[in-house]
């Protein structure tokens, strides 16, 4: 329940945007486990890293700037695929940051890294392949999305191995 009030308040109430933040740039979300985040071994249960990861997600919004260009097309995101790698425990009271950023994006999705760090050292990594859809339920190309969030954005190849992943989950653009 705490991350969902989280997420609540982040989306609710975002924190002012990054001057000159671009689509590619990466963006920090710093936080603390507490005791909700925990499974019965006392250390970050892994459902808990995936709404970790959605208050991320709507903080690298907010720091682009990008609230009010998606309330006035009425779009919103939705995650169409996620994936995890677990690298090391986290336990109650550690702090932690989030780095959340764009890898590149198809005619179908955004793709983002979302990496977990203790300091310098990796905790965990996420890739999530998100979508935008429009509050009548069309779906929103993903290029559309960027050029409206970032209008300089030119995409970047995407790493072999998210591309294999997005094939293997069946997000990736299938072409015409």
């Amino acid at each position: 329940m705490a991350r969902t009030l989280h997420l609540a308040r982040a989306f609710y109430r975002p924190r002012r945007a990054v001057p000159d933040m671009h689509v590619l740039d990466t963006s920090i979300t710093r936080m603390r486990v507490g005791p909700g985040d925990l499974d019965i071994y006392l250390h970050v249960n892994n459902g808990a890293y995936l709404q970790m990861m959605d208050v991320a997600r709507t903080n690298y919004l907010a720091d682009l700037g990008a609230f009010p260009v998606l309330r006035e097309r009425a779009w919103y995101p939705v995650v169409a695929a996620s994936t995890m790698t677990y690298k090391r425990s986290m336990r109650l009271g550690e702090r932690f940051e989030i780095a959340t950023r764009v890898l590149g994006w198809d005619e179908r999705v955004i793709y983002l890294e979302q990496e977990f760090r203790r300091g310098a050292a990796p905790v965990a990594r996420g890739w999530v392949a998100g979508r935008f859809l429009h509050r009548g339920g069309d779906r929103i190309p993903a290029p559309a999305v960027v050029a409206a969030l970032d209008p300089s954005a030119t995409a970047p190849g995407l790493p072999d191995e998210v591309a294999t992943w997005a094939i293997a989950v069946d997000v990736a653009h299938r072409g015409t």
